[in-house]
């Protein structure tokens, strides 16, 4: 079979084929699914408010690198950084999760309820 044969995992399941996969690479994908989430609800609230990723990340104590690196789904922040930049951005962190499927993460930064 030459590489133009291939089919991604997901034309596979399109196709309704069986994929199987291993958990360690389950794993991966679901830590990068919550990373490519994070930084999104990251950026969106951060250019809401109209500020900086340096401005961002001297509020937090924290170096720009560190904010574009969970804006470019480069890590999973810590729950207690999740809270140090809540705060920073003046909103609360709303996280959906349906466990057991492939779905996105829903994940947003939003203004406190009033």
């Amino acid at each position: 079979m030459n590489h133009s044969q291939w089919k991604t995992r997901r034309t596979r399941q399109l196709l309704g084929e069986q994929v199987k996969e291993s958990p360690e690479m389950a794993a991966f994908r679901l830590e990068m699914r919550y990373a490519r989430a994070f930084g999104q609800a990251l950026y969106d609230r951060r250019t809401a408010l109209g500020l900086s990723e340096a401005e961002v990340a001297r509020r937090a104590g924290m170096t720009e690198e560190d904010i574009e690196c969970i804006e470019g789904a480069g890590t999973v922040p810590t729950l207690p950084l999740l809270e140090k930049l809540a705060v920073v951005l003046e909103a609360e962190l709303d996280i959906h999760v349906v466990p057991g499927t492939d779905s996105e993460p829903e994940l947003r930064f939003q203004a406190p309820a009033a």
